[in-house]
């Protein structure tokens, strides 16, 4: 393990930091391929549970590094191509990862960092942060899921507006618009995150991880199809330890411990 990734936990919740802040934690392949694995294990690791993602020094994620696009291959089209893969298993891995995930946005949420933010579940941001689209400026497009996430939260014409005119979003509008769940003083994104995640560990990870599958995959699927999954899931919990002890726990009118 290289130090481009530093993991450090607090009890059950593991805070991941991209940490290559002289480049504003602009990412390289080594960097996230690093990052993929790291939450490859903290998924499959039953103490740990939930994840903060962050960065160390001035920014959050300025994005993928275009000094190592422009160097890595005789074309930057074939260095993207490398690049996004192991971009988009780290996102695939954020999206199905049956644990919440918080984006704790310290600094500027640019390029592939504004698509790595948007894909968490929940997004805490400071106050002199700012999110940034970035591609387009430099003549690209939107990748990391941001084609997906950003249409989502915001709607379409604003998704293409922000895409378009590529202005930088302040953490007050970024709250307006729906694209972060909340604003924070400068310095304390990592600690409300930390909180919110200890909040949510309290509650069944079951339930938590079913909902988000079942909201994430909604799009993909017709309104009935949606329906029996529902149905399917709901059954799941059913005979599901968490939800075994939340029926009990009603009925004997106290509190369920998960």
């Amino acid at each position: 393990m290289s130090d481009l990734i530093e993991i450090v936990y607090h009890d059950t919740i593991a805070e991941v930091a991209l940490n290559r802040p002289k480049a504003y934690n602009a990412f390289n392949l080594e960097m996230m391929t690093e990052l993929a694995n790291q939450l490859i294990h903290l998924s499959a690791n039953g103490n740990i549970k939930g994840v903060v993602l962050t960065g160390r020094g001035k920014a959050f994620c300025a994005g993928g590094d275009l000094a190592w696009v422009s160097e890595y291959s005789e074309t930057y089209g074939s260095s993207f191509h490398v690049l996004a893969a192991q971009f988009h298993a780290t996102i695939l891995e954020i999206r199905r990862m049956n644990k919440p995930v918080i984006a704790a946005i310290n600094g500027a949420a640019a390029g592939g960092g504004f698509s790595m933010a948007l894909a968490c579940d929940f997004r805490v941001m400071e106050e002199s942060a700012v999110l940034k689209q970035a591609y387009t400026s430099n003549g690209l497009c939107l990748d990391g899921g941001g084609t997906f996430t950003l249409t989502r939260l915001v709607g379409m014409a604003k998704a293409l507006e922000i895409a378009a005119f590529d202005e930088a979003i302040p953490a007050i509008k970024a709250l307006e618009w729906g694209l972060v769940t909340k604003t924070v003083e400068n310095g304390k994104a990592l600690e409300i995150s930390i909180e919110m995640l200890n909040r949510l560990a309290t509650g069944s990870l079951h339930s938590f991880g079913l909902v988000k599958r079942l909201i994430t995959d909604s799009y993909n699927h017709t309104f009935e199809t949606c329906l029996e999954l529902e149905r399917e899931a709901l059954g799941e919990c059913g005979n599901h330890r968490d939800g075994i002890e939340g029926i009990n726990a009603f009925k004997e009118k106290r509190k369920p411990r998960f």
